[in-house]
């Protein structure tokens, strides 16, 4: 995908995506096809994709039903586009549409398609519940079975105890903690204060709320199920009602992270349209912004340091690979899982031991302009829907830089398991 003369420039034509909803309310009794589909639907029609054949469609989802095997594929059928259009699953945790439009972007980079779409959804409403392990191995002795006698035999082993549904896991497999556990644990080390916190996620709130009054989302959200807007945008909240919640990872004095400064568990999906110029110019397409560079991280949150520190990686060999410091950038698209994992991060771009220890770097990277971050909202007031929020970030930060004119973005997204994704975009 880097652009170094030999490849070829990477257009964000645009996105859309449905608003994105708190778990459990306006999506209830929708899937995560069902979401997906509605986002796809917002692109084919406002590219005028209807019955066009696309290089490749990559999506994902995190939390997704056995049946979802082929969730892609089984979204470009239902999306209006051509059925000879390819797709394919992709999965990294929180970062899974980023990462899928790193992977349309870099085939599009190479020549070997012209366009293709990015996007995820999630839809914890209707995370799946199973039965406990022992039930289905009994499941299927019963299915093996080779006679009445032996199915029967297998039949008298159930017992109550098999009927508990076990609900999908919310821990870190590796550590037994929740994502939520192991940021208390990242705030405690980067000394991140409650009021940084709440104060980052009444700004999240506030460019979000003002975003929506003065229409700037009309054109990147599509209505579905009756829902017009994120609904997790809190338009009263206040510093003194964000500062009145109490603690709910680490419920001691010690902690400091609140359902207010966290990120609610969201249903929604998203998707954007990449493209070559060439092709773009050709179906008379804008190019809003191109995708230039890209970066996967990794930490051993097992035993060394923060869960949530990967970006702070993933950005800084970004940064080394583009030439760029990190003060050369317009805008900050920072996911915010959490308010301290975002002020966490900052901090340690900020820390000359960090920097020059982990970083490899002579010097701390600096601090950046308050102002130019998520400018429009961010995860906290938007909302989450793990697969999603990567194509909802590209294509706010696409429409920035058009109207902008000129500059550069970055972007950066913390995932479950220890990694980060990170983005460079530039102005058409």
């Amino acid at each position: 995908m880097l652009h170094d003369g030999r490849s070829i420039r990477v257009a964000v034509v645009g996105g859309s995506r449905i608003p994105f909803c708190r778990s459990h309310s306006v999506y209830r009794n929708c899937t995560n096809q069902d979401l997906m589909v509605a986002a796809l639907d917002g692109v084919v029609n406002k590219f005028d994709l209807k019955g066009q054949t696309l290089g490749e469609v990559a999506l994902g989802a995190v939390i997704k039903h056995t049946s979802d095997w082929n969730l892609a594929r089984e979204c470009v059928i239902d999306s209006g586009l051509s059925l000879r259009t390819p797709a394919v699953d992709m999965q990294r945790a929180c970062g899974t549409s980023l990462e899928a439009a790193i992977m349309i972007a870099n085939k599009i980079a190479l020549g070997q398609i012209d366009a293709g779409i990015a996007g995820g959804t999630d839809n914890v409403s209707d995370a799946p519940v199973v039965y406990p392990d022992a039930y289905r191995r009994l499941l299927m002795e019963i299915h093996r079975a080779r006679s009445p006698l032996q199915r029967i035999g297998s039949f008298f082993k159930i017992r109550p105890g098999h009927f508990k549904p076990v609900f999908p896991g919310v821990k870190e497999p590796r550590t037994g903690l929740s994502m939520g556990e192991s940021t208390e644990l990242i705030a405690k080390q980067w000394d991140v204060q409650r009021e940084h916190q709440d104060q980052l996620a009444l700004s999240s709130h506030i460019k979000a709320a003002a975003a929506y009054d003065a229409g700037w989302f009309d054109d990147l959200v599509v209505p579905f199920q009756d829902a017009e807007e994120d609904n997790n945008i809190r338009r009263d909240t206040t510093f003194e009602k964000l500062a009145a919640l109490k603690p709910v990872f680490d419920k001691s004095e010690a902690g400091t992270m609140t359902a207010g400064n966290s990120t609610a568990l969201t249903d929604g999906a998203a998707a954007v349209l990449l493209a070559s110029e060439d092709w773009a110019r050709k179906k008379n397409l804008p190019v809003m912004a191109y995708l230039t560079f890209a970066k996967a991280s990794a930490v051993n949150f097992i035993n060394d340091e923060g869960l949530l520190m990967a970006p702070a990686y993933a950005v800084s060999d970004m940064l080394k690979q583009a030439n760029l410091n990190l003060q050369d950038f317009d805008f900050y698209e920072i996911h915010e899982a959490f308010a301290a994992q975002t002020v966490a991060t900052l901090k340690a771009w900020q820390s000359d031991e960090f920097c020059h220890d982990r970083l490899g770097r002579d010097e701390a990277m600096g601090p950046i302009d308050l102002a130019r971050l998520n400018t429009k909202g961010g995860s906290i007031a938007i909302g989450h829907p793990f697969a999603a929020t990567g194509a909802r970030i590209i294509a706010t930060l696409a429409k920035l830089l058009h109207e902008k004119g000129s500059g550069r973005g970055l972007i950066s997204i913390c995932t479950a398991g220890g990694m980060g994704v990170s983005a460079i975009m530039e102005a058409a």
